[in-house]
């Protein structure tokens, strides 16, 4: 059995800025361009290097599974390398599908009425992909939803082997007076995000997609722009500072996931998964594509 870790909702300085008014306005000052920029230069430069000692030690980090590199900045350091010893592959070629991180995972199988919880939000699949057409593929399928904490490893690979399309990109925006109403909760954010549409052979279509944190979490995906065949267990890119989620989306007949992760998701706890570990296999019936 895998570890879990029981469903929990964010600390009380979040809840305080994305559920309180006076929250809201405070946050809406912090996400401003240019105090984004300012955080980001000072988390890119060699002063940030003096929150590194006091970070590992608040968050228990194990250097001894990192690769041995001299940081620049504190996101050098936050997006450092594993050794890949640290973490073995599943089989893809066997029909696997691998974690593409380090993440604490819950699986829905998409119905009407699915409402996602990500990051102090809530989304449709329409939504979180603002594509209705699209989403309609992924009815009856599965969402897969990866949450990253800031003591994971923040690089991230495709959990399958295919030809990528070009990156889309959905920047966040934050409703401080009119909340979007969905469901019977208020949403006063929605987070930057960026997804991949992947081909596949084994389990068809495949959305994979980075969702931000609203103020940090910055998205960094490689050749983002380009259209190219990609390989399981290859690095698709990394997250600046900040929790950071994954999801990924399957059509109907297409994916088959572990009971154990469907059974732990239906009793409010989330599955602790590592990069590379096999979290579910392909239906063979699949057509390719």
């Amino acid at each position: 059995m895998r570890p879990t870790l029981p469903i929990t909702s964010a600390g009380g300085s979040l809840r305080f800025l994305y559920h309180n008014p006076i929250g809201r306005v405070i946050l809406k000052v912090l996400t401003r361009p240019f105090v984004s920029k300012i955080a980001g230069r000072y988390m890119e430069s060699s002063l940030s290097k003096r929150r590194i000692k006091k970070f590992i030690k608040q968050n228990n980090i194990d250097l001894s599974i990192y690769q041995n590199e001299e940081w620049h900045s504190f996101n050098a350091f936050f997006h450092r390398h594993i050794k890949p010893e640290a973490r073995p592959m599943g089989d893809p070629a066997a029909g696997e599908l691998i974690s593409p991180a380090d993440s604490k995972l819950l699986i829905y199988p998409i119905k009407d009425g699915l409402v996602l919880p990500i990051k102090e939000s809530e989304y449709t699949v329409a939504s979180l992909l603002q594509n209705e057409a699209l989403a309609k593929q992924y009815q009856n399928g599965w969402a897969v939803v990866f949450r990253l904490c800031v003591d994971d490893y923040h690089r991230y690979c495709f959990p399958a082997s295919g030809e990528k399309e070009p990156d889309v990109f959905i920047p966040g925006k934050l409703h401080t007076v009119q909340p979007i109403a969905l469901r019977m909760r208020p949403v006063f954010c929605e987070n930057a995000r960026s997804y991949t549409l992947l081909h596949t052979e084994q389990f068809g279509d495949v959305v994979q997609m980075e969702v931000g944190a609203l103020m940090v979490g910055k998205i960094v995906n490689h050749d983002a722009d380009v259209k190219k065949s990609v390989n399981a267990g290859e690095e698709k890119g990394y997250f600046a500072f900040g929790g950071s989620t994954i999801v990924l989306l399957f059509s109907e007949n297409t994916f088959e996931p572990d009971t154990e992760l469907i059974d732990n998701t239906r009793n409010d706890l989330e599955t602790v998964i590592r990069f590379g570990e096999a979290v579910g296999k392909c239906v063979r019936s699949a057509h390719p594509v």
